[in-house]
């Protein structure tokens, strides 16, 4: 998922935990307040679109609301609503307990995502209760708001790597008036929706769902929120899985720069596809690197002249980059980033806009959800980054040679947090967790939204005999969806029975167990 200037299903702006304290609604480090009562689960209703959207869960899926404290250090003051969405697992009598989920953003909604996601997860749920939920300040739990629908088609369209005065002039107002929009409709909330309060909201569901400990799936953003729960509640994780790995180690700066290099590497990849495919390719370009270069040349095109589309809306640069970045987060999606690229160079973008739209949680009819308010709003209240825009047309050099397609898009992104109107609480993460269960931490090696060194960093800063990492030699964002069955089986093994892979272990498609690599393959 990925916001103006920002992508991430994960990234963007990298959040941290100092080590037990700090930042708003900090709490005691394990917490010592009562517990919640049980949760009473009832029918689902089909969400709205800023909740995420889509129909209503299949009959067998259940709903409920866990009421947890808006300000952790005040826990018997004012409470705000928590989303939660199960499927019972199918083998009761074999039943683990719960597996909670959470697929990243930050800000995307797990009471929409896990149903429609669930047959991925159905070794998983012969013998666990599937569970999901809105984070606070996302989809039904307390959502945080900015502009309205057409406030925010203005917002996307604007330029987002501006060359001129006039452009900067423009780009850094749209900032001002998106946050002090924000700050009008849910500026109570704002404070509270870091990760380290949402961290403690897992603690919370565990013990609603009346586990001894917590079993976690956490993919993207959710490894960072996993990470952060392991370091506050080391003795109450179960069996963890952290999938698509934001890197712990990097500050916002670094972990955007990281990205563009992540995403022009998934780009050089889709690229050489593409060539090796020859005739059946239907871009211009006979190598790897010209195609790219097109892409340069199509980018600077529509900066000075937008092409048809959706809805009387044009193709702009940014909006064909933000298309661009939502295709490579699956290699799914290359097929139709291909064509939207040959339709574009003909002067048609809708296919690139509606990737774009898709990015940016807008549906067909306009509507968007709550992702993108959610995302900023969770980063900047992570992150003590301020970047003025001086300072940000400094690191545009760095930005632009690591990415000539996504570079300017990210290394203005920077800015996004600027005089936002609640401080951030840290810069880089502590997920030190002495005393853990062991996690199976999996990094992909052609991750453009998360790339991979930072499985091997997350590892490192869970500490000795916490974090297992398994490495996949594949394409797309995350590893265990790619379909890979020597990854599933590697997950599957890990949370049914217990046991993780080998050291350093590697999954390399088509192969079908893990297998150790070669000396160094994974440093």
């Amino acid at each position: 998922m990925a916001r103006r200037g920002v992508w991430v299903v994960a990234v963007g702006v990298v959040g941290v935990v100092v080590a037990g304290c700090s930042g708003p609604g900090a709490a005691p480090r394990a917490g010592g307040t009562k517990g919640p009562p049980p949760l009473k689960w009832g029918e689902c209703a089909a969400p709205d679109a800023a909740q995420g959207g889509g129909q209503a869960p299949p009959k067998d899926w259940e709903c409920a609301t866990l009421r947890v404290p808006l300000d952790y250090a005040k826990p018997e003051g004012e409470t705000i609503p928590l989303a939660l969405i199960r499927a019972r697992a199918r083998d009761k009598g074999k039943r683990l307990g719960s597996l909670v989920f959470n697929f990243g953003g930050p800000g995307g909604s797990g009471i929409s995502t896990l149903p429609g996601a669930a047959k991925e997860y159905e070794a998983l749920r012969s013998r666990y209760d599937l569970v999901s939920f809105d984070p606070r300040g996302v989809g039904r739990s307390a959502p945080v708001l900015c502009e309205t629908d057409k406030e925010l088609d203005r917002y996307y369209a604007q330029d987002s790597s501006p060359e001129t005065r006039q452009e900067e002039a423009a780009f850094v107002d749209g900032i001002r008036k998106y946050q002090e929009a924000c700050k009008k409709r849910s500026g109570k909330v704002l404070p509270y929706v870091g990760t380290e309060n949402a961290a403690r909201d897992l603690d919370r569901i565990r013990q609603a769902l009346g586990d001894e400990k917590l079993n976690y799936f956490g993919i993207s953003y959710g490894t960072e929120l996993g990470g952060v729960y392991a370091h506050l509640f080391p003795k109450n994780v179960g069996r963890a899985v952290f999938d698509a790995v934001v890197d712990p180690t990097k500050t916002s700066e670094e972990g955007a720069l990281a990205q563009a290099k992540g995403f022009q590497l998934a780009l050089g990849n889709f690229a050489q596809d593409c060539v090796d495919r020859g005739e059946e390719c239907r871009l211009q370009g006979t190598t790897a690197k010209e195609i790219e270069d097109n892409i340069v040349a199509l980018q600077k095109r529509l900066a000075q002249k937008p092409i048809a589309g959706l809805g009387g809306r044009k193709l702009t640069d940014s909006a064909a980059t933000n298309g661009i970045a939502q295709a490579l987060y699956s290699k799914e999606l290359w097929p139709l980033l291909e064509q939207g690229l040959d339709e574009a160079e003909g002067g048609q973008g809708q296919l690139l806009m509606a990737l774009s739209d898709a990015l940016n949680g807008r549906d067909r009819y306009g509507r968007y959800s709550n992702i993108g308010a959610a995302n900023t709003a969770i980063n900047c209240a992570d992150s003590k980054d301020r970047f003025t825009l001086e300072q940000t047309k400094a690191r545009l050099a760095r930005f632009r040679a690591a990415s000539p397609v996504f570079g300017d898009f990210l290394g203005w992104a920077l800015m996004s947090c600027t005089n936002w109107p609640v401080a951030g609480a840290w810069q880089t993460p502590d997920v030190s967790a002495p005393g853990s269960a062991p996690i199976l931490v999996i990094g992909n090696t052609g991750d453009p939204a998360t790339p991979y060194e930072g499985a091997r960093r997350m590892v490192e800063r869970l500490g000795p005999g916490v974090g297992v990492e398994l490495t996949y030699k594949g394409q797309g964002h995350g590893a265990y969806n790619s379909g890979d069955e020597c990854v599933q089986k590697a997950v599957d093994r890990y949370f049914l029975e217990g046991k993780a892979p080998g050291r350093n272990a590697v999954c390399s498609a088509p192969t079908a167990t893990p297998t150790a690599p070669p000396p160094n393959a994974a440093a």
